[in-house]
């Protein structure tokens, strides 16, 4: 980002962090250098991004284009107003694009109203006066904006335009909070905005290379709904990261490329999802490593996978430790992920706050030396020493450090900042937020999220919220018996492949799951005709439903699944001397939980078999064979099924009839006598 000067022009601006701007190029090669931009970045063809119906306009040279680009040429001139970037999603801030796009800021919004006000009294060196109604605030704040002969007086676009841009200011602690942007107002209040073009790994790798810090931390964000389908392969090799620790006590700990040191984490969100209680969740962990393992491939079965972190933002679950951690190491601290994996609220959980009690010395990392960013060297010459006693300058000083940057700039070092925006909406962040603390210790970015499936565009619109579990199901126990298949509204078919097997089914998704005939499910989901069980796919989805794969129940869960033959409670029994065996496995459906499979098989039938593979199997379809996958069972009936009491299921007992008979005898009697 830049900081405004008379001869600053729109064209300075990383067009590809902003690409609403591209509506005000007057110039047809420039745009074009624009779009190469916004293409390295984000990894599309120049053809898709010139045919975007926002980006069209950018080839238009027409007058009333060019007298725009001049409004908004003489509002980069004036002393800035609001904050460079939204600190919801971190758009820059714009002003000329519709008000669903990220960015924006409506000028009749109470807060941008009450932000501009004190933020004129504070540029005026004026005491701030509390008004009680909007007009005094909008009447100062359009004496204070205005200061050139000829513009308008009232609070229109216009004046917000002349408000963009500029340095960040040192607002002092608590007094003005930074107002969110017009998209993120709609997310929060009304679910609904624009979405946003997901970044490649590419332009990650490029963001985090241009970090300020000699020493980074990159926090793989994992969902706990999908385990591990939003693990991102091959992240450590792109992103240049220093290998996982192998076991041998010889390997290394400490490893420098290039100047730097990078570090991974693995952090599984929102386990909240897996299990009632906290204890249940730890006693997980040995499983959650282990599938960890098996999605980094047999390559690091021999690494350590000690920085594997379970935590819940909505219940505080290991949220303390990570906020710890974060705080000891300083330095850059990037959250990495898909979209919709918890970033945003993990974020907003684990950001050190406060900071001034948290230690004697602000200034000090994780292994006790100075954390100085590393543009404080490049920009003043002078010495190393100087540049680390140097500890107030915690922004780059100098324009052209930063004017092709990926990275917009921090947000103001406050003791409590404004945290992005937490919506269950995919691509919510739509450009990294830069939130320093410690007094320049460190900063925790949270980048805009990886591209996690299309599923939701099979969907109708009005159900793709739906796809998003937000608490933890309590699934209900289904019996798929041979001829029938289980219908997950009508998006996926999971049919089993054995005709004498019985298998019981426990969607933890939150959709409508339902048990019928395989004729009637085939027919449901390619929507040959019409029927009474709820869908939410589209019309036109049935043609495109394929096999997603053939899955086998091949993990044995009879010593689990048992019950009290094999507790050592009661039966005791060994699972060798049982006449049958328990297989099970969970089939993953992407962005939206998981099912359950089990099966009983009897051994005599499994010994009498020829197949290389006599375990029962599943057919499973989707929406052109996507969003399917398959992981070792976690056995999470068995953790949060519902509860059976004594009571439970026992109906209000029948009222006796034997003092109502004597009654009606002895009425009877009466009557004759």
């Amino acid at each position: 980002m830049l900081r405004p000067t008379s001869e600053t022009s729109v064209w300075q601006i990383p067009n590809f962090l902003c690409p609403f701007l591209e509506r005000i190029a007057p110039n047809p090669h420039r745009a074009r250098h624009s779009l190469l931009c916004y293409r390295r970045v984000f990894g599309r063809s120049l053809s898709s991004i010139a045919s975007a119906p926002e980006l069209q306009l950018a080839f238009q040279d027409s007058q009333a284009t060019l007298q725009r680009k001049a409004e908004y040429s003489v509002a980069f001139s004036r002393p800035p107003r609001l904050p460079q970037s939204c600190p919801g999603c971190g758009a820059p801030t714009q002003g000329l694009s519709t008000e669903e796009h990220a960015g924006y800021y409506n000028p009749s919004h109470k807060s941008v109203k009450s932000y501009v006000a004190q933020i004129s009294q504070l540029y005026n060196d004026t005491p701030l006066v509390e008004h009680t109604t909007s007009e005094h605030v909008v009447g100062q704040a359009g004496d204070s904006i205005q200061r050139e002969p000829g513009l308008e007086t009232n609070f229109d676009a216009m004046t917000v335009g002349r408000a963009m841009g500029g340095i960040n200011v040192g607002i002092p602690e608590g007094e003005v909070p930074l107002p969110s942007c017009n998209r993120c107002h709609l997310l929060l209040h009304h679910s609904s905005g624009a979405s946003i073009v997901n970044p490649t790994l590419q332009s990650i790798q490029q963001m985090i290379i241009e970090s300020p810090y000699s020493y980074n931390h990159i926090y793989h964000v994992l969902d706990a709904a999908d385990f591990p389908l939003s693990f991102v392969p091959q992240l450590q090799r792109r992103l240049d990261l220093m290998p996982q620790r192998s076991q041998n006590r010889r390997s290394k700990t400490r490893v420098f490329h290039q100047g730097r040191r990078s570090e991974i984490s693995f952090i599984i969100t929102r386990s909240d999802l897996l299990a009632p209680q906290k204890e249940q969740v730890d006693a997980l962990m040995p499983y959650l490593v282990q599938v960890l393992r098996d999605a980094l491939g047999s390559s690091v079965k021999d690494v350590r996978l000690g920085n594997v972190r379970c935590v819940s933002a909505k219940r505080g679950w290991w949220t303390k430790q990570v906020k710890e951690e974060i705080w000891d190491r300083g330095g850059g601290g990037w959250m990495v992920g898909k979209v919709n994996v918890g970033k945003s609220n993990l974020f907003e959980s684990v950001f050190p706050k406060g900071g001034q009690e948290r230690s004697r010395d602000l200034n000090l990392g994780h292994d006790g030396t100075l954390r100085t960013p590393a543009y404080q060297d490049a920009a003043y010459p002078q010495s190393r020493s100087k540049a680390k006693a140097s500890v107030h300058n915690k922004h780059p000083p100098s324009d052209n450090a930063v004017e092709s940057s990926l990275l917009p700039p921090p947000q103001p070092l406050q003791r409590f900042p404004t945290m992005p925006t937490i919506s269950h909406f995919p691509g919510t962040t739509a450009s990294p937020i830069r939130v320093p603390f410690g007094n320049g210790k460190g900063e925790l970015i949270d980048l805009p999220g990886l591209s996690r499936g299309s599923l939701e565009d099979h969907v109708v619109e009005h159900h793709r919220s739906d796809l998003v579990m937000r608490q933890r199901i309590k699934p209900e126990q289904l019996v798929i018996k041979p001829g029938q298949s289980l219908l997950i509204s009508g998006l996926i078919r999971i049919t089993p492949t054995k005709p004498n097997v019985t298998v019981l089914a426990h969607p933890f998704v939150p959709l409508a799951s339902h048990v019928t005939s395989t004729e009637k499910a085939i027919t449901i989901s390619k929507q040959t005709q019409p029927s009474g069980i709820p869908t939410i796919a589209k019309p036109g989805v049935g043609s495109k439903m394929a096999m997603a794969g053939s899955f086998h129940l091949q993990w044995d869960v009879t010593k689990q699944r048992a019950g009290p033959l094999t507790s050592p409670t009661a039966g005791g029994l060994s699972t060798k001397v049982l006449p049958f065996v328990i297989f099970s496995t969970d089939i993953l459906i992407e962005g939206c939980g998981w099912v359950e499979l089990v099966a009983q098989v009897r051994k005599r039938d499994l010994e009498s078999t020829n197949d290389s593979k006599p375990f029962p199997g599943v057919d499973v379809w989707s929406p052109n064979g996507d969003y399917v996958a398959e992981r070792r069972p976690m056995n999470g009936w068995l953790l949060g099924r519902p509860r059976v009491s004594s009571t439970s299921g026992r109906k209000r007992p029948r009222r006796s009839m034997k003092g109502v008979k004597k009654a009606m005898k002895l009425a009877k009697r009466n009557s004759s006598a």
